[in-house]
């Protein structure tokens, strides 16, 4: 039994971060049917200036990565993604691969290739005794602030103007610029909110791994693209249960298998995704990716 709590604790941490992630690119898609695979490189470059700044106090030093990381996701859109805004949605998709890979070997040619070890706060390593179950300090802090952001962003989206804003512009863009709604400003926030994301996923995956890898973002979007699939394209509640769907079935599947059978474990995942979309193609939850983008 308390191996079990254990896992489920561990699966639970591990789906925050796949939720956030996904979340990320879910905003983006709302609003403007764009697949985002560049948001990898923004939790990347998030890696790489926590490296930077680990010597600093933490709390100035995630806040620093979140700056970086919501100026970078800005000048993305304001760089890349705006001039192409209004061609086919292949050639947005075709740039936001050209920018990951861009920057991916922008960090390969600065930093390397080979993982870089650091280490951003020990403390976080040590466990809570609860009873008999021993539940690492990181995995707490991993869910506690998964759910401050989402609830925080949920509230952002449903009592802000800004936020309905956005919220009409993901139902139907055109109309809301008809409205009054200004398109660039909510194309702005959405851009800032997924950089706020990328670098929250970046400074936790940071603390679970302890190392910095040019790769390591791309890992993340395609965990986050897949667990939006599932949830339901353009639908933000989807890609939360996506991304915990995801992170709860990788865990449970590493300590469940057989020892010779856990370097399957991303096949049996992938399969288990293949069943979810087989019985639900559209998604777990109805959104509103099959509209026409504007």
């Amino acid at each position: 039994m308390i191996y079990v709590i254990q896992t489920l604790v561990d699966a639970v941490s591990v789906g925050a971060v796949y939720a956030l992630s996904a979340l990320g690119i879910g905003l983006l898609f709302g609003v403007m049917r764009l697949v985002n695979f560049a948001q990898g490189e923004f939790v990347t470059i998030g890696i790489y200036t926590l490296m930077l700044t680990v010597g600093l106090w933490f709390p100035l030093a995630a806040i620093l990565t979140v700056l970086v990381v919501v100026l970078l996701a800005l000048l993305a859109d304001r760089l890349a993604f705006k001039p192409v805004r209004d061609a086919d949605p292949a050639t947005m998709l075709i740039t936001s691969f050209a920018l990951s890979y861009l920057l991916q070997n922008v960090l390969v040619l600065i930093f390397g290739a080979r993982p870089i070890g650091f280490n951003i706060i020990p403390e976080l390593g040590l466990p809570v005794m609860i009873g008999e179950i021993r539940i690492p300090r990181l995995n707490i802090l991993t869910i506690c602030v998964a759910v401050g952001l989402l609830t925080g962003i949920a509230l952002f989206l449903r009592r802000t103007r800004i936020g309905i804003e956005m919220r009409a512009a993901a139902v139907d863009f055109r109309m809301a610029r008809l409205l009054g709604i200004k398109g660039d400003r909510v194309i702005a926030v959405a851009f800032a909110l997924t950089g706020v994301l990328s670098a929250v996923v970046a400074v936790l995956f940071a603390a679970q791994t302890g190392t910095a890898a040019p790769t390591y973002g791309l890992q993340l979007a395609l965990v986050g693209f897949v667990a939006t699939v599932i949830g339901g394209m353009g639908s933000l509640v989807g890609a939360v249960f996506g991304g915990m769907i995801v992170g709860v079935v990788t865990v449970c599947l590493q300590a469940l298998l057989p020892p010779e059978l856990r370097v399957f474990r991303e096949a049996f995942v992938y399969a288990v995704v293949i069943a979810i979309l087989v019985l639900r193609p559209d998604g777990l939850f109805q959104g509103v990716g099959s509209r026409e983008r504007v």
